[in-house]
């Protein structure tokens, strides 16, 4: 196995395992708000989900960063 896939795996595997332990902890949130999404509202979210997901998506799109410039590297 290639360290790059090994990397990928580790990354969808820990950011899955944080998104399971958001979904069990905010289920007793009561704070929710709407987002605006390409000027439409979404339903009423809880505050901490929206952070919890913009903190996970910007962990997944960080680990492939590396990757892709690693890639590129090499190729040279």
């Amino acid at each position: 196995m290639s360290g790059a896939f090994k990397k990928i795996i580790f990354s969808m595997t820990f950011n899955s395992c944080l998104f399971l332990l958001l979904i069990i902890g905010i289920q007793n949130s009561s704070n929710k708000r709407k987002v605006n999404l390409f000027k439409k509202d979404t339903v009423a979210l809880p505050i901490s989900f929206i952070v919890g997901v913009s903190f996970i998506t910007g962990s997944i799109t960080g680990s492939f960063v590396p990757i892709l410039f690693y890639k590129k590297k090499v190729d040279r």
